[in-house]
């Protein structure tokens, strides 16, 4: 029996070669009609047999196109005949209301690089290589329906022998918007930083290879920005990049050109092994192996080192022969966000680069390279930028109101939602700097037009002088919800894992702006998404002179000796005392217990940084969690001691110098550093452990959920949640966004959501 029927496929299915599949499938079956790309998904209007139709729509839910994410297939009841006489793709309907999930950039696919690698191929060697199932998306696209015209791509008129490939439904390059060849498409030159061009094209490349391959430091344009890059096992080349970028200690990430020569400097788990294949091609963080020859200037005082292989066919081109990784870290002088326009990066990077490798093809939103890393077989998404943003996290809860919700200061990232869709932004970074705020308020803007949403209610810290919660308030016409950090935090690794109703949180990081006014970062919360009673915290202390206590740890290490120990800690046969600049210690002393300029912490951040201090590892910091990140990285993990905090009141006051008091004991009885940062690190989680053992009695709750930048600790989180664990608990981490603050923006967002839900604004 014939029949008509009208199928609507949301999510991702616009770019991803998903009309070519239905054409397809369709056409196997002897099925007529028409499929479109519209502003809601893609549309297709069938007609045929009723057990062919049935069939085909089963096909279409059950085996997508690879890169495809299918949210929903409605269809329609049985038409009218429309009479069709066979199947055809049409153009897209750009009527109605726009909104349609956008695909992230995926790397280059295997059949474009057998292409490019063919003599015989008129894409021999042709560095903007891609096709229906890869390449640029989201870097390059100005609005929706995703179509050429809508892309930066539209500054290249294609050419005959593409726009057969592009109109052509068995074809794998059918409406691949980025598509182009060498007679029509971007093209590559090199340049001194005066702009000067030196040679293009092939001999671009090749002259960059040898340039990195004799020391130099190249600024190349990528996919989402650009990069620096210089030779990985150039010790002296590694050195003055620091130098010129003003990176002192900050890990630089590499590039390789394969899983095998990554092998042959990390060890590579098969779960690390999948997500440097994946088309996301993240940065990921990898043990160093012992006999690897990457200079210790690639990655001072760190035991694990970032790696990715080429995403894009330039990359792939440039790493040929070469043998041996590259430095390929974000193209910007120290915090600033990563440059992405041709004039801007020769300004900003012209003292750093000794040539730009640079290309025509316009980036329209810039992306930094996410980072991640396995934790037993499950990713955990440490920046989330290229390759993942700005695919939507379906969420549990919708708010039926479009919510912006504008996120922290550092690691920033914002998030607007629309139903159970959360799109959380790539990664803008730290909004200390006008470069960034621009980025950010640009970013936003961007987002609203290309899925077109109108947020009519804003979420945001509670922290007052936050440049983020500042854009908010100043914001008109739109209902302002202030959502308090760590509660955030909770309800973003809740939102993550898709759970609801109470559990018992434990938000721990460097800082967050307390519902007192204090700065909080060391919580145990009963939480949900509406509420957050916070139940028991690190007790306070103060952070001499603000944030320089943050820059220097030494500040935090003095202020929780002298708890601990009072005025003689200062004779202690230990380095730390034996290094300590008493007339510095006096004035900050004065200024402690004066309250001047030291506001109270509850932070568990600020007491790694003690810790490290103490040991005498870091007194000063060169970039954020560096003094936590070394602690971790000289742990016995062998080690089975733990030293022990103590409670204070009712018990909802943790104390700590019990901790330090032990951390000293054994430093004079001879106890290795090491072994004393393993003790500390299994008394963190053995407090989580017993306080949660200590709730689940008091409040019959048995899920625990972890969150907050000192969760980045792998030794610590996985300790933790193998303690709670053996005790019988459901332990949720996060996985698709950050736990540090990158991943506060889905939390307010879900914190608002669930408000407006309840009638609670």
């Amino acid at each position: 029996m014939s029949t008509r029927v009208h199928i609507t496929v949301r999510g991702m299915v616009q770019g991803v070669g998903f009309r070519p599949f239905v054409f397809s499938q369709a056409r196997r079956r002897a099925l007529r009609g028409r499929v479109l790309n519209n502003t809601s998904g893609v549309l297709i209007d069938v007609e045929g047999e009723s057990s062919s139709i049935e069939e085909f729509i089963r096909e279409i839910e059950s085996n997508p196109p690879p890169l495809s994410v299918i949210e929903s297939v409605e269809r329609s009841r049985a038409l009218a005949p429309a009479h069709y006489v066979d199947f055809r793709i049409v153009e897209s309907d750009g009527s109605g209301e726009k909104f349609v999930p956008i695909s992230p950039d995926v790397s280059v696919c295997d059949d474009c690089l057998g292409e490019m690698f063919d003599p015989k191929d008129r894409r021999y060697r042709y560095p903007f290589i891609n096709c229906t199932n890869c390449g640029p998306r989201f870097t390059i696209i100005e609005g929706v329906p995703y179509d050429r015209a809508s892309t930066t791509m539209r500054d290249f008129p294609i050419c005959a022998a593409c726009r057969e490939e592009y109109e052509d439904p068995l074809d794998r390059r059918f409406h691949a918007e980025p598509t182009a060849c060498p007679d029509c498409g971007p093209r590559l030159r090199l340049a001194d930083p005066g702009g000067r061009e030196a040679c293009g094209g092939e001999e671009a490349v090749r002259r960059a290879r040898l340039l990195l391959l004799g020391g130099k430091i190249v600024a190349v344009k990528g996919v989402g920005g650009f990069h620096l890059a210089c030779d990985a096992l150039n010790e002296g080349a590694v050195e003055e990049l620091r130098r010129r970028k003003y990176r002192e200690d900050k890990p630089f990430a590499m590039m390789a050109a394969s899983v095998d020569l990554v092998r042959r400097h990390c060890v590579v788990s098969r779960a690390e092994e999948e997500l440097l294949l994946s088309e996301r091609r993240p940065i990921v963080l990898l043990e160093k192996r012992r006999d690897s020859i990457i200079p210790r200037a690639m990655a001072p005082s760190a035991t694990s080192l970032g790696f990715m292989l080429p995403y894009s066919p330039l990359h792939h081109l440039l790493l040929e022969g070469l043998g041996r990784p590259i430095v390929l870290t974000s193209g910007n002088v120290s915090d600033e966000p990563i440059c992405y326009e041709d004039s801007d990066a020769t300004r900003r990077l012209g003292g750093i680069a000794d040539y730009f490798l640079l290309h025509d093809r316009r980036i329209q939103v810039r992306a930094d390279d996410s980072v991640t890393r396995a934790f037993g077989d499950r990713e955990v998404v440490v920046r989330r930028s290229r390759g993942y943003a700005p695919a939507p996290i379906t969420v549990r809860r919708g708010a039926g109101r479009e919510v912006l919700a504008c996120g922290a200061e550092l690691k920033n990232t914002f998030c607007l939602t629309r139903g159970h869709y959360a799109f959380v932004s790539h990664h803008v970074g730290d909004l200390e700097n006008l470069e960034t705020l621009a980025s950010f308020r640009q970013g936003i803007e961007h987002y609203k037009r290309l899925f077109n949403l109108r947020p009519e209610v804003v979420a945001h810290d509670l922290h007052p002088d936050y440049i983020s919660t500042k854009y908010a308030l100043a914001l008109d016409g739109v209902e302002k919800i202030g959502v308090q950090h760590h509660h955030a935090h909770i309800a973003s690794c809740m939102a993550d894992n898709g759970i609801e109703g109470e559990a018992i949180g434990v938000a721990m990081d460097g800082l967050g702006f307390g519902s007192d006014g204090r700065f909080w970062g060391g919580e145990f919360f009963v939480a949900d998404f509406l509420d957050a009673e916070r139940v028991a915290h690190l007790d306070y202390v103060p952070m001499p002179g603000g944030a320089k206590a943050i820059r220097e740890p030494w500040r935090m290490a003095s202020v929780y000796l002298h708890r601990a120990l009072g005025d003689g800690f200062v004779d202690l046969d230990i380095p730390f005392a034996r290094g300590l600049d008493r007339g510095r210690w006096a004035a900050i002393r004065r200024m402690s217990e004066g309250g001047t300029n030291s506001p109270l912490t509850s932070s568990m951040g600020r007491l790694f940084d003690a810790l490290s201090g103490l040991l005498a590892l870091r007194g000063e910091v060169n970039y954020e969690g560096q003094a936590a990140v070394e602690l971790e990285a000289i742990a016995d993990r062998d080690c089975a001691g733990e030293y022990e905090f103590g409670f204070a009141g009712d018990g909802s006051i943790i104390k700590a110098e019990p901790v330090i008091r032990s951390a000293v004991d054994d430093l004079l009885g001879g106890v290795p550093p090491q072994v004393v940062s393993a003790k500390f690190h299994l008394g963190v989680a053995g407090l989580i452990r017993s306080l949660a053992i200590r709730l689940r009695d008091g409040r019959r709750l048995n899920r625990v959920v972890l969150s907050g930048g000192v969760f980045q600790n792998m030794f610590l989180l996985s300790r933790a949640c193998r303690m709670l664990r053996q005790d019988g608990f459901e332990v949720f981490t996060q996985s698709r966004v950050p736990c540090n603050d990158g991943g506060i923006s889905l939390g307010q967002a879900a914190v608002a959501s669930a408000r407006l839900a309840s009638g609670r604004v």
